[in-house]
């Protein structure tokens, strides 16, 4: 013992180490504001609609060439035909046969896809007389439904309100377990069952738990499925059903996340959920890992639903509300200067 502590043979313990000099803690970056982080996220497909057109209308006459060409870049953004043509004939009306700047290309982009995207952008209201107000979260595997449940439910308990989490996942363990870690950090119980337990089940026994909590709102994950999976819908259509009988107003809201990543997919998704669940409003994620991210255009156009929120991260404050101007100006990757003054930190 005595040997294993100061050595062999009674030795001296070796001599201390000088001590390393203190450094200073480098200073803490200062905090982005959500414009900032909204342009970065946006940077790729910015990006790419920027240069397409700087190369196009850098000192060149608008004739029906630059035209077709410039179409070609606003669709490999995924800015949908419907909002692509009306670019279009902005464009041509403003300058035909006549120079064009590219940055008047840009606020003509910016100016038509804010009119596509003004009527969707819609705040996520909460009616109090409704309690538990419930929301039921969908979306294919992978599109960060956990994730967003996390930050919508920080946000309301940041604002006083009870929240409950049901880990409708009931099939990946690691759901269930990512859930009640945020549970855990924020304060706000889960309800969750065994591995593999019907989902449906926990969704009745989850408003159940809400009621005698006196919650506020009640988030229901689910498992990610994909719209093509006409037994997994059908599951999602059983979820719904029986919500209902435990509450006939239940679900209040059905919030689709969705990966903007996947591209034109993501239209086939939110009609697909629409039909089977009764989506309410969208959420988008993952706009900082695309060069398409005009999807977000061309969903409004098609289907018309409020878009809640928009996410360019994983931080928690990389999910803001949605506001078409913000989201139109920096795709369109008007400069700073010329953007509108930044939300407010959360």
């Amino acid at each position: 013992m005595f040997a294993r502590l100061f050595g062999r043979g009674g030795a001296e313990p070796a001599a201390e180490a000088p001590e390393a000099p203190v450094e200073e803690a480098p200073e803490e970056a200062p905090k982005r504001s959500w414009w900032q982080r909204l342009t970065g996220g946006l940077s790729r497909t910015s990006q790419a609609i920027s240069q397409g057109v700087t190369d196009i209308f850098t000192k060149r006459k608008l004739d029906a060439l630059k035209l077709e060409e410039l179409e070609d870049v606003l669709l490999r953004a995924d800015l949908g035909v419907g909002a692509t043509s009306r670019i279009i004939d902005a464009v041509g009306k403003a300058r035909y046969e006549k120079d064009i700047a590219p940055e008047e290309v840009r606020a003509i982009l910016a100016r038509e896809v804010e009119a596509v995207l003004t009527p969707v952008a819609q705040p996520l209201e909460i009616d109090e007389t409704k309690k538990p107000f419930v929301f039921l979260v969908v979306g294919v595997n992978g599109s960060g439904k956990t994730t967003t449940i996390a930050k919508l439910a920080a946000k309301w308990r940041s604002e006083g309100k009870k929240v409950v989490l049901a880990a409708g996942d009931t099939f990946r363990a690691a759901a269930v377990d990512q859930l009640k870690i945020w549970g855990d950090r924020l304060g706000a119980e889960v309800v969750a069952g065994k591995e593999g337990a019907d989902a449906a089940g926990l969704a009745f026994d989850a408003i159940k738990r809400a009621r005698e909590t006196d919650a506020d709102i009640l988030l229901m994950d689910t498992a990610g499925r994909l719209q093509n999976r006409a037994e997994l819908m059908a599951e999602l259509e059983k979820i719904v059903r029986v919500m209902k009988k435990a509450d006939p107003e239940t679900p209040h809201s059905v919030l689709l996340v969705l990966d903007a990543t996947v591209g034109q997919n993501a239209l086939q998704q939110v009609e697909i959920f629409g039909r089977v669940a009764g989506v309410t409003g969208l959420v988008m994620t993952k706009l900082d890992g695309t060069a398409r991210g005009g999807i977000l255009v061309a969903i409004a156009e098609a289907h018309g639903l409020p878009i809640h929120f928009i996410g360019v991260g994983e931080g928690q404050d990389d999910l803001e509300p949605f506001t078409a101007r913000d989201f139109a100006r920096a795709i369109a990757g008007l400069n700073e200067e010329d953007a509108p003054e930044a939300a407010p930190e959360s």
